[in-house]
């Protein structure tokens, strides 16, 4: 049979100081106390841990070979105790497109502060993984840009313009005051695969015949600017986005192609409806209108 944890930590914390008195007071319990943990330990292991004399307490060899088995089996227990506390904390998936990742954090530390019971899982995703991981059920809320899920509620709207375009520095158009689609007719725009209808992507593709896909989604605006630095092309670019990077081989021009807005929302799946994932939406909401 196992020793008891508590006569463990004796032991260890005993080897540790060299006396019971020490052990004691670092436990909190009786000196008493610590040199019967010690004796129980040793009758049940049936070998002496220490050697005791008035002036010294000295781990014998047996004692000095079990000391780090005595650690490893109290970390054991601590890490068991912390995860079990873990698991005991309901974890909300929430999936957001990484250029809203600043309302992201500020909802994560608000929800922290109004009810540090509930763990928020952040999880970074573009509009096809939010989508299938919504619908599926993996992720019970999400910031999401339009269209939205059929089927499914949503709250907290909010629009982000896009009226700029990300050039190369090195890019004639860099140097422009404005710029519009008539003037992109010799350059590639670099616009997502994925383009719903009603999307803004799906209008600009219309305006913008010569364009080029940049992967499946759009949602990583950041990295889509490394294709940009590279000459690959150029790219509609959010408000959020010029407001956010500094990059000293990109530039931002003025682009006039009419009222072009991103429109995000708050999705989350009736079903999933808990408390917690309540809590959550509730402080998205105030989250936005306290900005």
């Amino acid at each position: 049979m196992l020793p008891a944890l508590r006569d463990v930590a004796c032991f260890a914390r005993v080897a540790e100081r060299r006396s019971f008195s020490r052990a004691a007071a670092d436990l909190g319990l009786s000196q008493p106390a610590i040199s019967q943990a010690i004796r129980r330990l040793e009758r049940g292991l049936g070998v002496v841990l220490f050697e005791r004399s008035s002036r010294s307490v000295t781990p014998t060899p047996a004692g000095r070979a079990l000391v780090p088995y005595a650690e490893a089996l109290l970390d054991a227990a601590a890490a068991l105790a912390a995860e079990a506390t873990r698991q005991a904390i309901p974890s909300i998936a929430f999936a957001y497109p990484p250029l809203v990742g600043a309302l992201a954090a500020r909802v994560a530390r608000r929800l922290a502060h109004r009810a540090p019971a509930i763990d928020l899982d952040l999880r970074p995703l573009g509009w096809t993984a939010a989508s299938a991981a919504v619908q599926g059920g993996d992720v019970p809320v999400a910031i999401m840009s339009q269209p939205f899920p059929p089927g499914l509620p949503t709250t907290a709207r909010f629009q982000v313009p896009v009226a700029h375009l990300a050039v190369a520095a090195g890019d004639p158009l860099a140097s422009r005051a404005t710029t519009g689609p008539d003037d992109l007719r010799r350059h590639r725009v670099l616009l997502p695969r994925t383009r719903p209808p009603g999307s803004v992507w799906a209008r600009l593709a219309t305006l913008l015949p010569r364009h080029r896909d940049a992967g499946p989604d759009l949602d990583d605006f950041a990295a889509a600017l490394d294709l940009v630095a590279a000459g690959a092309g150029v790219l509609p670019a959010p408000r959020l986005l010029m407001e956010t990077i500094r990059r000293h081989d990109v530039r931002f021009v003025p682009f006039a192609a009419g009222d072009l807005r991103i429109t995000y929302g708050l999705v989350w799946r009736p079903d999933a409806a808990s408390a917690e994932v309540m809590a959550v939406v509730s402080t998205v909401q105030e989250a936005l209108r306290t900005r």
